[in-house]
């Protein structure tokens, strides 16, 4: 339910008598919690808020938020505890427990299949069917999920443990999570599960195998019945094979995390603004034939895998030092784990080129800019003998080719005007205006060809050396330029989007500071995540400009506001 960011309607200071409805309503659910707890979880003269939200699919829920950490959620008039309430009381829920490579799926929006579900010697919780649940990862009883079981304790049994288990609603590390003070789970260790695992590595049962089978599932997100015995030649899979490709990509983010601040960070860099340390750093660190893309990986987020490795493994200090800009202000160069990481051999002698402080050594490399076109709804039939559906993106020469062997085809040429193609329903529908139906009988194959691309989704695709090729729809955003006033008689120059051509705003900052003897700072843009404005004093422009066209090379119709440049020498 909180895979993805949910929406806040209102955030206000819980009054009296809703306090002690809610105390009496969360007594009611969770009658196992004595007056003391009940007190801790909602004391009477500490600040406590609701904070009414939309999730992603529109749904209305309410949270219950005590020194900024939300305790309880409530949906469809429902009490549910988040995982800062469980980590204080583990035992408060029935408990299922499974492998750590589960979580991800979790974390991602999955549910928990039966499959991935670990029985310990003390067999399962008794449930019933919509029972609320927790869930945990083995040798650790810090619950890490919150949910519903999907049926009872006695179909889990009687359907073979295969099937949905726990319909998920909350876990750690969601946007919920990420709501609080964003803390791990603590380590409470379980004899139980630990003394179930040895028993499954005696059977001859690898840990390996009850992963795979458990995130199968999971990957699938619905009930399929496993065919036929595993044979021994499954036995000989090494865990590589076994991986998802999610946590392929998490074991790639580490290591190319690792290697960057073992072998390309300086403490003199530091504080590094996390996007610049991403695309100067821990792309350069990925090894020849991988693409690093942190979408594919189970963090989905930059922010989300910084802050897992400042908490989990205390490998960095991330902080917001700008208002929604975040930079990593420490290393901790003796950690161990950084300590015992050996770069990989094969990248020993590789370097990707980096921006250094604005006009060094290291050139940068403009984007190669193409635009695109992705087959629209409406013109899906012209291109379904191409095998093109909706959605598919295709260089201006495809959608030419396309067209023209559509039209030979169908036998559309006009036979007494080559010129000319001849309109079919087809061509009509997808091309023509209804108030033209009865007018247009041919076009022209410029006409036809400039109506066909009129007719669909523009997009385009920006490479940048040693990259792989970024595709989006839309056009892409030019630098701009612009300035403001401040004061009465002074005037700032602003530079945003940047970052959409892998220009560092503080890199480009430094080299107009030294260029004009100006001050340079960076501000956050209202509205826009990850992105922050370089604001000079003065009317820059043209030393913006000269910037941008000489040194980076960027052409001139991906600069915005050039025009705005101070001519002649004088002031306006």
């Amino acid at each position: 339910m909180f895979a993805k960011p949910f929406r806040v309607k209102s955030n206000t200071v819980i009054k009296g008598s809703d306090r002690r409805k809610l105390k009496a309503d969360i007594s009611a659910a969770f009658p196992s919690l004595s007056a003391d707890e009940l007190s801790e979880l909602v004391p009477n003269k500490e600040e406590l808020n609701v904070v009414k939200i939309y999730a992603h699919k529109g749904d209305a829920v309410t949270l219950y938020v005590l020194h900024k950490n939300p305790l309880f959620f409530e949906l469809e008039k429902r009490l549910y505890p988040t995982v800062y309430v469980l980590w204080r009381y583990p035992a408060l829920l029935p408990t299922f427990r499974t492998w750590p490579p589960v979580l991800q799926k979790m974390i991602g929006g999955a549910d928990l299949m039966l499959p991935g579900v670990v029985v310990p010697s003390s067999g399962l919780p008794d449930v019933k069917q919509g029972d609320c649940c927790a869930v945990t990862v083995v040798s650790n009883r810090a619950p890490v999920a919150v949910g519903t079981a999907a049926v009872s304790s006695a179909e889990m049994h009687s359907s073979g443990m295969k099937g949905r288990g726990v319909c998920v609603l909350h876990t750690y590390m969601d946007n919920l999570w990420a709501f609080g003070d964003k803390s791990g789970p603590p380590s409470l260790p379980d004899e139980e599960v630990e003394k179930c695992v040895e028993e499954e590595w005696g059977s001859g049962k690898t840990v390996t195998d009850q992963v795979c089978s458990g995130t199968e599932e999971l990957s699938l997100a619905e009930q399929e019945e496993e065919k036929g015995e595993k044979g021994n030649e499954e036995e000989e899979e090494t865990q590589d094979d076994l991986k998802t490709p999610q946590e392929i990509m998490d074991t790639l983010l580490v290591q190319c995390f690792l290697h960057a601040l073992k072998s390309k960070v300086k403490k003199s860099e530091l504080p590094l603004l996390t996007s610049t340390f991403l695309r100067n750093h821990m792309f350069s660190c990925c090894p020849s034939g991988k693409q690093l893309d942190i979408k594919k990986s189970s963090y989905k987020k930059l922010s989300k895998f910084l802050h897992t490795m400042q908490q989990q493994h205390n490998l960095v200090r991330v902080k917001e030092l700008t208002k929604g800009v975040e930079s990593i202000v420490e290393v901790d160069w003796k950690n161990p784990e950084l300590r015992s990481f050996s770069v990989p051999e094969e990248m020993d002698s590789e370097a990707a080129p980096v921006q250094d402080e604005g006009e060094g050594q290291t050139p940068y490399h403009p984007p190669e800019i193409t635009t695109l076109y992705s087959v629209s709804a409406r013109l899906e039939p012209l291109f379904l003998d191409a095998n093109k559906r909706k959605g598919t993106i295709l260089q201006p020469a495809e959608v030419r080719s396309i067209v023209t062997e559509y039209v030979k085809k169908n036998e559309l040429v006009d036979e007494n005007n080559k010129n000319y193609v001849t309109i079919n329903p087809t061509l009509c529908d997808c091309l023509l205006e209804k108030s033209e139906y009865q007018e247009i009988e041919s076009l022209k194959w410029d006409d036809l060809f400039s109506r066909t691309l009129g007719r669909m989704q523009e997009c385009y695709q920006a490479v940048f050396p040693g990259q792989a090729p970024i595709i989006k729809k839309g056009h892409i955003e030019p630098i701009d330029i612009s300035v403001a006033s401040r004061g009465s008689n002074k005037k700032v120059t602003l530079i945003k989007n940047l970052e959409v051509y892998h220009l560092d705003p503080a890199v480009v900052a430094t080299a107009l500071q030294h260029r004009v003897q100006a001050s340079s700072v960076l501000q956050p843009i209202p509205g826009a995540k990850d992105k922050v404005m370089v604001q000079i004093q003065g009317n820059q422009i043209h030393q913006v400009g000269s910037l941008l066209l000489d040194h980076y090379q960027i052409p001139r119709k991906y600069i915005q506001g050039l025009d705005k440049a101070l001519k002649g020498g004088k002031k306006k």
